[in-house]
């Protein structure tokens, strides 16, 4: 027994030399390994991946690798060789990392569904007539809820809230209505979500501590048990979208257990980007007096034109809205900080758009943040940690979507929802959703900031990589409704 012990002991010892012995070779991208053995730079990354990968910037160029707990990390900065990497379905792959993930995060097991597959099942309900129909879904259920939550009070009276707490509220009841379509717990669902969504990205890196284990694994349970299939209502027909989703899983093989594991993922998926989202936008317009202005002013513009016609999808879909969309682009610039991850299944050499060429060994992995670059990159965005609700605007008011860096003109100056074959299917019903939600709070809310000198709260730094970033504190604001919602 000593003896097995013993070699288990050699084994693991000679593993982590391994790791710590591991060199840059002549053609491999720069290589920091960090002083802590296996670990790497798996604090700095998991505390503040931004400000951590910033400094690896800084110090190697656009390409390097970090050791981040044992694995290797190449992290990619240029966005003109994003294809390189999201174009790469041989040598790199990202059904591993996602399926780690969703073991970890939802206690989920799916390997029986192929990607493709469940993407082409999303595409049919969030592509075309299907979109239209939730987003008219969604804006009545918004519209609903926004009257009835102020009607509840005397219509007069101003009342005061956290803008996140508000934003996310509305937004998620609103969507949990239109794509799980029960009625009577959806404010039940949204407190045991918003506990789980706090703790999501403890859950991801494996660091919960002991406490915090118990309540993730509370509100799991609690949440299996609310989108159980008997609990749901099932909609009003049998093309209602969860029971369209169910129908697949069971078309997949995939038992009644892991169904109800699926639905919360699904319900994170739709759920956590577009309240956080509206958040950000509503916070800068309240702190950037003369966007809020321009962002009223065409809202108004839409309302006198369209008398007959008020309603917030109608008009959306109806026209087009230039301020309000390079304000909500110049927010998810500012805020969005998703990570695209690959795992190298065989090694490969990465031809940058420059002409470099790197080897990547077999067994590490890829990473693209956006966040540093494009978005945050100040040769394509100058000023970028400033706020312009016209950034993306072109003197004549049209669309601007044309940056540039070293002269050359990029695919990609921004990069919320992802790209390629990595883009967010739900892009186009969460972006009519936000837009919705501001659209409804501006025309039927008065809304001030408590404190006219307040400032927005910083970012929480351990979102980043898990989409929209989250405020580390709120923006207290009154609000009260308007006398008439025409009034701006």
């Amino acid at each position: 027994m000593l003896w097995t012990i013993f070699l288990l002991l050699s084994g693991l010892l000679t593993l982590l030399l391994l790791y710590s012995t591991r060199t840059r070779q002549n053609n491999e991208p720069p290589l920091d390994k960090g002083v802590l053995p296996w670990l790497g730079h798996a604090l700095e990354f998991s505390k503040d991946a931004a400000k951590f990968l910033g400094r690896m910037k800084d110090r190697h160029g656009d390409i390097f690798t970090v050791r981040v707990a044992g694995i290797y990390l190449t992290v990619l900065l240029d966005p003109n060789s994003f294809d390189a990497v999201m174009n790469d379905t041989v040598f790199l792959d990202f059904t591993r990392i996602r399926n780690k993930l969703l073991q970890r995060v939802f206690g989920l097991q799916l390997p029986c569904i192929k990607p493709q597959a469940e993407r082409k099942w999303m595409e049919q309900h969030f592509q075309g007539v299907s979109l239209s129909k939730l987003s008219s879904s969604m804006s009545a259920h918004l519209h609903s809820l926004l009257l009835r939550n102020q009607k509840e009070f005397n219509p007069s009276e101003w009342r005061q809230d956290g803008l996140f707490s508000l934003c996310y509220s509305l937004l998620f009841r609103a969507g949990y209505l239109t794509m799980f379509e029960r009625r009577d717990d959806a404010s039940a669902v949204y407190e045991e979500f918003r506990k789980f969504d706090d703790l999501l990205a403890k859950l991801a890196r494996g660091s919960l501590k002991r406490g915090e284990s118990k309540t993730a694994d509370s509100c799991r349970g609690r949440l299996w048990e609310l989108l159980s299939p008997k609990r749901l209502s099932g909609g009003s027909g049998s093309n209602s979208w969860q029971q369209s989703y169910r129908g697949f899983l069971q078309d997949e093989g995939v038992d009644g257990e892991m169904q109800k594991r699926a639905l919360l993922l699904q319900l994170w998926t739709t759920q956590c980007n577009a309240g956080p989202a509206a958040f950000w936008l509503l916070g800068f317009l309240l702190t950037h007096p003369e966007a809020m202005e321009a962002v009223k002013s065409e809202i108004r513009g839409l309302r006198d034109t369209n008398q007959q016609h008020p309603a917030a999808i109608t008009l959306l879909e109806a026209h087009s809205t230039p301020v309000l969309d390079s304000a909500l682009s110049e927010t998810l610039r500012l805020t969005a900080a998703v990570m695209i991850n690959r795992e190298v299944v065989q090694d490969k050499t990465l031809l940058m758009a420059g002409g470099r060429r790197y080897h990547l060994r077999k067994g590490d992995r890829v990473c693209l943040f956006p966040f540093l670059s494009p978005q945050m990159d100040p040769q394509i965005h100058q000023e970028p940690q400033i706020f312009k609700y016209d950034r993306f605007l072109n003197p004549d008011s049209t669309v601007k979507d044309e940056f540039y860096k070293d002269g050359k003109k990029l695919k990609y100056s921004t990069m919320p929802w992802g790209a390629g074959s990595s883009i967010c299917v739900g892009k186009q019903f969460a972006v009519t959703a936000i837009k919705q939600f501001v659209f409804l709070l501006l025309t039927n809310l008065d809304l001030e900031m408590c404190d006219p000198e307040a400032k927005l709260p910083p970012v929480n730094p351990s979102r980043y990589g898990f989409g929209m970033l989250q405020p580390d504190g709120d923006l207290q604001v009154s609000f009260r409704l308007k006398r008439t919602p025409r009034a701006m």
